[in-house]
């Protein structure tokens, strides 16, 4: 599968196993969380395929957990980019503190 095949498809997996954040993921730009995507969408085609083998439950258990892992780097880099966005000229400030 092709790089940003891969990217997308990740994305929008992501976007299904986290529907509270499916408008930001689907929005994202940022090459980081591109990145992330990409590397997504690898772990579970890997995962995906040793579980088609049956043959070590260990390994697929050890790919569900760098999809976990993954999966909260996700939502790490999507809501610091949320955060980070600048404030529209119509929206108030709220003081830090």
């Amino acid at each position: 599968m092709a790089r940003s095949n891969r990217r997308e498809a990740g994305r929008r997996r992501l976007a299904m196993r986290l529907p509270h954040m499916r408008k930001l993921i689907m929005e994202a730009r940022d090459p980081w969380q591109l990145e992330l995507f990409e590397a997504y969408q690898m772990a579970v085609e890997a995962r995906d395929s040793v579980r088609r083998r049956r043959f070590n439950p260990n390994m697929v258990l050890e790919y569900d957990e760098t999809c976990l892992v993954i999966e909260r780097h996700v939502i790490c880099a999507i809501e610091e980019a949320s955060y980070a966005q600048p404030l529209k000229s119509d929206e108030p400030s709220y003081p830090s503190g």
